[in-house]
This record gives C-alpha cells, structure tokens and sequence, in this order.
C-alpha cells in the first residue's frame, strides 16, 4: 500500500556515491567565496533555504517522527542526500541555513557535527551564509563560537557582526547581489539580504520563553537598509525605487500568527513559537521600505507564507531527520528565485519579480506552492 509522502531512504553506500557525484558536478569556476550576482542567462538569482536541520553525529543520530517503513537506518545521513538531491535539482546561487544547523545536544563535537552538516554545499562549490537558531549552542562550543566557526568555514559568506557597532547577538551582516555583469547595474546591489540573530532564549529572567531581536539589531538593520537604499537611488546610474530586501532570522516574529487559513499559502501545522513580548522587528521592517519577504524556520510543520502590511512572511518547513517533524509529510526545503527585468534594448536591469515554491524530499523532489511573493508595480501575491 502507498503510503503519503513515503520515500525509501538511500543506504550509506547510496549517500557517499551522492557526495562523489556531487563533487564532480561543478567546475572548479563554479561557486566561490564572494561576488555574487546575478545570471546572465535568464536574469535570475535564486536562493534556497535549509531550515532546521538539527544535525547531530551523523549516522548514530536516528530519525524523528518518520513512517514506520522508513525508520531502519535513518539518521543525519538522510538529511545529507536530502541536500545534494535539491542542489543538484535546483542549482541555487546560494544556500541560506536558517538556523539550529545542529542539534547540539547530540553533538559530541559541535564543531565536526557543523562540518557535516555543511559539507554538501561546500562539496558542490556553492556560496552559502547562515544563521542561528536555539539549539546551535547547546553543545560543545558557544553561540559566538559557534557562528565563528560558520564564518571560517569554506565558500561561508556569513559574517559575526559589523564592525565598529555594539550590537546583540552573533550573526548580524548583509549580503549584497549585484547585477549581471557587463551591465549599466553590473556594480549596483540590485538585490539586498539581511541576517540576524534572534536569539535562543530569554535572557531576562522575568520574561519566559524565546529570545528576540534586540534595539541594538534594530538600530543596525534600520541604518544599514537606509544607506544602501540611499546609495542605490543617489549615486549614478541613480534608480528611481530602492532595490528589494530580503531578511533571513530563525525565530518567527508574533506577527506570523496574524494569519488565518485562508490568508496564506502553505500549511499551518503547530503553533506559532514567537516571543513572548514583541520587540518590533516588524514594524522595523515595515519602516524601512524595501524589505519585500522575511524567511525564518524553527516551527518544523508550519511552511506557509502570508503577506502583512506589504512584507511576505515565510516559513522554510522543516528539512532535518534528526529534528520533530509529521509523520508522512516530507521534509522539504524553500527555493526562492529573483527575476531582473529586461529593458526593450535586451539589457538586464532591476529586479522585476520575486517568486517561491518547495521541494519535498519525496521520490519525485515535488514541487509545490509555487507563488509570486512580489512584483514590481503591485502589491498582490499572484500564482505563477
């Protein structure tokens, strides 16, 4: 009898002929450390987020919450053919982990368990930048250790925090995409993502529950979208409109329970685990003007998207074995593609769209919930 969302789990073997296949399947132009812009070749730039992986030590690490059929010989090892399966699927320009990469509670060494857990985007030669989530630090290493030890790693564009500001947290940097290169925006960030780290848990002792983004992040983030907005519509080529933002965090914010089920895309599966007080992080988004779509992890069987005050608020899905999740309901990963718009003269120029969908990690890598998050010159989700 099918079962839904059933999938035989490769064994070992299968996993490492994965990596070696992998390996061989980019040049050794492809990928790299910096410069990222956008394609040619269609005009796009895509990103795909992994949420939620809880690594632990590997194969000694078993699966959560899978059908009875699928339990023998599941562990970490199935999250890894999971990612070389949607890399090679997808071909992202860059790979966006959301947070609780590890589960450091089950890491005997939590740095060897971040290696593991990376090591598929760094065997395919992809760029690729991280957060934290509430579990990352729970193991042998601390939270700034931790997001240390993700900024050295190979082809990692994440950064610690900016330099020279007292800020919050670890995990706090920007990443700019450039234009296709040749082009008048070739030297302009056309495309903008924001990182912060929201914390693990409540440092104030009055207070229970999860962390949140703190003034001090706040403060930053809004400067950092003004000059940059500031820079692309003043300096030459000048453009008319500020280029679009995209922010990337763990812990979903309260407004992600404004939502019924009727107002999004997606499914709602558990409850919203936001903090228990709201810092205004997305009011800080709203204000600042360019943001368009914010993507988070952290409550595994929620992976819907709803629009509020003109922000999209995105759920990754949970993509970890070794983390809770449905039994029959794939694990899955989020894709985002960006589109440029083309001038009559055949020229890339800024970006014209911002479109989603989901992989699931089922026998067919089903894709599902293909949407359009924002369009230029409208404010309304529309199906592609």
């Amino acid at each position: 009898m099918a079962h839904l969302g059933l999938r035989r789990f490769p064994p070992p073997l299968m996993v490492l002929l994965l990596f070696l296949a992998a390996a061989a399947g980019k040049g050794e132009d492809g990928g790299g450390s910096g410069g990222l812009r956008f394609r040619r070749e269609g005009g796009t730039f895509k990103v795909l987020q992994v949420a939620d992986m809880h690594f632990g030590d590997g194969r000694s690490a078993p699966c959560e919450d899978v059908l009875p059929a699928q339990q023998r010989g599941c562990s970490d090892l199935n999250t890894t053919a999971f990612l070389y399966r949607v890399f090679r699927a997808e071909d992202p320009d860059l790979v966006i982990f959301t947070g609780d990469n590890i589960y450091g509670a089950d890491s005997s060494d939590a740095a060897k368990s971040m290696d593991a857990a990376i090591a598929p985007a760094i065997a395919m030669k992809l760029p690729w930048a991280a957060v934290l989530g509430n579990h990352d630090q729970e193991g042998t290493l601390s939270r700034e250790s931790v997001m240390c030890h993700l900024v050295g790693m190979k082809n990692s564009l994440s950064g610690l925090n900016p330099e020279g500001v007292k800020i919050d947290g670890y995990g706090n940097y920007n990443v700019e995409v450039g234009g296709v290169e040749g082009t008048l925006l070739a030297n302009k960030s056309v495309l903008n993502l924001y990182f912060l780290d929201s914390g693990d848990y409540s440092t104030v002792w009055w207070i229970p529950g999860y962390g949140w983004i703190k003034a001090s992040q706040q403060a930053w983030f809004r400067q950092t979208s003004s000059d940059i907005q500031k820079k692309y519509t003043t300096e030459e080529p000048t453009q008319k409109e500020p280029a679009p933002g995209l922010v990337y965090f763990h812990i979903p914010v309260p407004e992600f329970g404004s939502f019924t089920a009727s107002s999004f895309t997606g499914v709602k599966q558990e409850g919203i685990s936001s903090p228990s007080i709201n810092s205004g992080f997305f009011t800080t988004m709203v204000e600042a003007g360019d943001v368009k779509a914010a993507f988070i992890g952290h409550d595994h069987i929620n992976d819907f998207c709803g629009k509020l005050s003109g922000i999209q608020l995105c759920y990754g899905g949970g993509f970890g074995y070794h983390a809770y999740g449905k039994a029959g309901w794939s694990r899955r990963a989020r894709v985002v593609s960006v589109q440029l718009e083309k001038a009559e003269s055949g020229e890339w120029r800024g970006v014209k769209s911002i479109k989603t969908w989901k992989r699931l990690d089922d026998q067919h890598l089903t894709t599902i919930d293909s949407e359009v998050l924002w369009n230029r010159g409208s404010n309304e989700p529309q199906p592609i």
